[in-house]
């Protein structure tokens, strides 16, 4: 039989099933007892296989795509009886996917993380359910550095991310949102992000200039540095430019490659960028012709993989210290049949290649670091 703060743990768990001999373990633990990875798509699940992931840093829990109603029976117990426990686990890093998860299941959850020393959450592939417990008078869940949620409904709507934000602990420095259902954040029910240096709401197809202006709430972000909106439809720089000064925010870096972007219309008002930006990148982003109203100093543009017929004048472009324009047609006449069609040779070119990889969020990649949580 299994320990409460084990079921507390892995999604509370109920009181463990009997293993058959011909059931198949759908939990893998590598031999380093660093990464465990469950997959629970059998129709009658083996949920004991999953113990062994307590020993693991890395923990990825798929539920199938089931339901896990039948779990919310344990989701009234108080974790904190069994805090000491729980704070001696080793994972650091926790994903749960593919399933569908009452709110007040996942409230409980979070409420045992908070005993634990984790610092990296994925949510990914879940469908929220229900209503949202009552706020906490403070917030009880785990103090994460890292929080990455993609393809995550929530019954809620837009509020989600204020409900969600509740039962962190202050101290969130990095904040992924991708393929999300709704980002029409009611700004007055959110909580400033007073450490948040990051913030990826890259493969958002749907949200566009508007949407951004609307995610963006002011004065939420005093510390961002690093804003990422990769494949995020986003039409015009000065768009974007527009969204950065009213939500008040000062990003050093911003991604906008991977957008199809189009010239500012003519007599649109000249957007002022802010004055921390210091790296732009607008590979892949269509453009035929340098956008006008850029910002006049910058330490970094990215260029590439465009349209760009002819070598942009000095006068089209910023004062930069580091410029990139490989994989531009007037450098590469075949450089747009590349982008096009990507197996268009034997050999494929990083246009190319970055086409075909573009599913891996920068943000994801800065995750897959050293095991220095071990």
């Amino acid at each position: 039989m299994a320990s409460v703060p084990c079921l507390l743990l892995l999604l509370l768990l109920p009181t463990l099933l009997r293993v058959s001999a011909d059931t198949t373990e759908p939990c893998e633990l590598d031999d380093d007892d660093f990464r465990c990875v469950c997959n629970f798509t059998d129709p009658k699940p083996d949920w004991s296989s999953a113990l062994q992931c307590m020993v693991a840093v890395e923990v990825e829990i798929r539920g199938g795509g089931r339901t896990l109603e039948q779990f919310l029976k344990g989701a009234g117990t108080d974790p904190k009886q069994y805090a000491d426990t729980i704070k001696a686990l080793r994972v650091r890093r926790l994903k749960v996917g593919a399933a569908q998860v009452p709110a007040q299941l996942l409230v409980a959850v979070l409420r045992a993380l908070g005993y634990s020393r984790l610092k990296e959450l994925t949510l990914e592939d879940l469908e929220v359910t229900g209503p949202t417990p009552p706020t906490p008078l403070e917030a009880t869940g785990p103090a994460l550095t890292t929080l990455s949620l993609r393809n995550v409904s929530w019954a809620t709507g837009g509020a989600w991310l204020g409900e969600l934000q509740q039962w962190l602990k202050p101290g969130l420095k990095v904040l992924n949102i991708a393929q999300a259902h709704s980002f029409a954040f009611p700004c007055a029910g959110l909580s400033t992000f007073e450490a948040l240096t990051t913030l990826d709401l890259s493969d958002n197809p749907g949200l566009g200039d508007s949407g951004l202006m609307a995610a963006l709430c002011p004065h939420k972000f005093p510390a961002l540095q690093h804003l990422a909106l990769r494949n995020a439809g986003l039409e015009t720089p000065s768009g974007v430019c527009a969204a950065l000064a009213a939500a008040r925010v000062q990003p050093q870096s911003l991604d906008l490659s991977h957008n199809s972007l189009r010239a500012t219309a003519p007599g649109a008002t000249r957007c002022v960028w802010p004055s921390a930006l210091s790296s732009l990148n607008l590979s892949f982003a269509g453009l035929e012709q340098v956008p006008k109203g850029l910002p006049p100093k910058l330490s970094v543009l990215d260029l590439s993989c465009n349209k760009l017929s002819r070598e942009p004048r000095r006068d089209e472009l910023p004062e930069v210290n580091d410029l990139t324009l490989d994989g531009n047609p007037f450098l590469d006449p075949g450089a747009l049949q590349q982008q096009n069609n990507p197996t268009i040779s034997g050999v494929v070119p990083a246009c190319a290649r970055s086409v075909l990889t573009m599913g891996v969020s920068g943000t994801l990649a800065l995750l897959q670091g050293a095991r220095g949580f071990a």
